[in-house]
């Protein structure tokens, strides 16, 4: 029995919308991912990553970088999920601007910005990743510690650990990876931030 051509359209209408929510399940969970990655604190603590806003957008910047680059492997497939995946990750920006008191206008202008600044660290990134560190070291001293007078004790360790995370991510499997199951190793083990002169005179005071 053949199928009613109202019940094919039907169906032809259906398949996109659910193909449609199942990225943006996956982008959501993705981006919960690496949300969760660049916040640990070892970042902050161990490798003088700024425990700023900007330093907090550009460790998330990072990760979801790290992310999309692995997500090249699965075009065309991954073309969707991807688009979701930004889409998702600058309406959380949008929000969070909103929830910081910036208004209308100025929410627009400051989240175009910083999708221009995501475009600019991916190729920045991807240079770095396909070149010798002579471009990965400076492009994450230029960004991720950007506003850090004294960097360069960290560099190679964070150099190390985004090479590592796009051979980590080279080796899990792109059914997860599409449906957003993305896992990042442990922060490296860098140099803990010295302590200044006046909290280790209030430590060694017991205040």
């Amino acid at each position: 029995m053949s199928t009613p051509p109202t019940a094919a359209k039907a169906d032809g209408a259906v398949i996109p919308l659910l193909r449609d929510k199942a990225a943006r399940d996956a982008a959501d969970r993705a981006y919960a991912r690496v949300v969760e990655q660049a916040r640990h604190p070892r970042f902050f603590t161990d490798c003088g990553v700024p425990d700023t806003l900007d330093g907090r957008f550009e460790l998330i910047c990072l990760h979801a970088f790290l992310y999309l680059h692995r997500l090249k492997d699965a075009r065309p497939r991954a073309e969707v999920l991807g688009q979701r995946f930004f889409d998702t990750m600058f309406d959380d920006m949008d929000r969070s601007l909103r929830e910081m008191g910036t208004g209308d206008l100025g929410v627009g202008r400051q989240v175009k910005r910083m999708a221009q600044a995501f475009y600019g660290r991916i190729q920045a990134y991807e240079n770095g990743i396909e070149k010798e560190d002579a471009l990965l070291t400076p492009a994450l001293a230029r960004n991720l510690f950007g506003t850090v007078s004294e960097s360069e004790p960290f560099l190679d360790a964070m150099a190390t650990y985004v090479r590592d995370e796009v051979v980590r991510l080279r080796h899990q499997p792109i059914s997860a990876l599409l449906a957003g199951d993305v896992a990042f190793g442990p922060p490296p083990i860098g140099q803990r931030r010295p302590v200044s002169p006046a909290a280790s005179a209030l430590l060694k005071g017991g205040a």
